[in-house]
């Protein structure tokens, strides 16, 4: 019988990602551990002691030697400075609110380590990721799907991965019923991260006062005091920076209820710098604009399709129509909430991913 050529684990230092590695350890795989060291904070606040931190990275370690298995750790600060924190600044300064998870995953974890995947010899790169890839002998084409547990489906950030990346990845909990059983597993494995919390912030952002206070210490010239106006233009009240606010915000704008009622932020006008802020009904709407499409798991079309889309990682996903061409957009059959720029939308059709971008703009 031929040798199975290794895989290449992208070890994060979590509980996914280590149980990811000891399935296949345990079934025979020749595995190898990599780590990713992109941030150099070593976290104890386990919020952030995701997969950036240098605790992370111990972590990591201490698994691959219980697994024996050889694993190595890479610098990649200055690609994900580039790609990812660069990014994160420029979106903000421009008055959108963006996905560095997304964005990690489409030039980080899915394109350097792809290199380092051949550079190594392996067949396969394999994540934690809550997802699945089925091939369709009838279309020939890669499916990137939803997880078989709900719960935990992550297919949402990886809507932008391409057949060649489809091809060659690997997600051995998108089988996986729940976390809560992801969790068993590894204790049953006798690995150290069962209990480990998850991250639940941004993994670069460490300061006390989130990621504004980051991008003020980053880039302080991108906040200017502006005016708030409401629907109709009229000046309510002033603001501190533009990067301070996301659509849909209803908590720390400043501005007292108007009428009785809470006042949310609808629109960032960046050019203007002016926010623009109404009740709650003024945030929903049904057409959504696109741009940066991607077509992971179809051919590309132009022709309307019905789909179910999300706009947001963690919403329900909603009945819509997908529009393509020159000007992409989603239409929902019914309005959904804040409508967010440079947050991303995804249609699926089943449990197949259909397509995604970056939403624009709300119209």
């Amino acid at each position: 019988m031929a040798k199975k050529a290794p895989v290449l684990v992208a070890m994060s230092g979590g509980v996914d990602s280590s149980v990811a590695a000891a399935l296949l350890a345990k079934r025979g795989f020749d595995v190898i551990g990599l780590t990713m060291q992109i941030w150099q904070e070593s976290q104890t606040d386990p919020r952030h002691a995701g997969c950036c931190s240098l605790g992370a990275v111990e972590d990591a370690r201490r698994v691959a030697r219980v697994l024996g298995i050889p694993h190595y750790v890479m610098n990649f600060k200055e690609e994900f400075r580039s790609s990812v924190i660069e990014n994160f600044i420029d979106e903000y300064a421009a008055g959108r609110t963006p996905n560095p998870c997304v964005q990690c995953n489409k030039y980080v974890k899915f394109e350097i380590l792809l290199q380092k995947m051949h550079e190594l010899g392996c067949s396969k790169l394999v994540t934690g990721h809550y997802a699945r890839i089925r091939f369709d002998k009838q279309s020939g084409r890669y499916r990137l799907m939803r997880a078989r547990g709900n719960e935990k489906d992550q297919s949402y950030v990886l809507y932008s991965l391409d057949q060649n990346q489809l091809r060659h990845a690997w997600f051995p909990l998108g089988e996986m019923p729940s976390k809560a059983a992801t969790r068993q597993l590894a204790t049953n494995l006798g690995l150290s991260v069962a209990d480990k919390p998850d991250s639940q912030e941004i993994c670069f952002v460490s300061e006390a006062g989130g990621y504004s206070e980051f991008l003020r210490k980053s880039r302080p010239e991108i906040f200017s005091e502006g005016e708030m106006v409401d629907s109709t233009g009229a000046p309510v009240g002033r603001h501190a920076g533009i990067p301070e606010f996301t659509v849909g915000q209803r908590r720390g704008i400043g501005l007292s209820p108007k009428n009785g009622r809470p006042l949310y932020v609808l629109e960032l006008k960046p050019k203007e710098n002016k926010v623009v802020v109404g009740h709650v009904e003024e945030l929903l709407q049904r057409e959504v604009a696109l741009t940066d499409m991607y077509w992971s798991s179809e051919e590309v079309s132009d022709a309307p399709v019905r789909v179910s889309a999300k706009i947001r990682y963690n919403m329900e996903s909603q009945m819509a129509t997908l529009y393509g061409g020159l000007a992409p957009r989603l239409v929902f059959d019914n309005p959904v909430k804040a409508v967010t720029p440079g947050q991303i939308a995804v249609a699926y059709r089943g449990k197949t991913v259909y397509a995604g971008g970056t939403i624009l703009k709300r119209f």
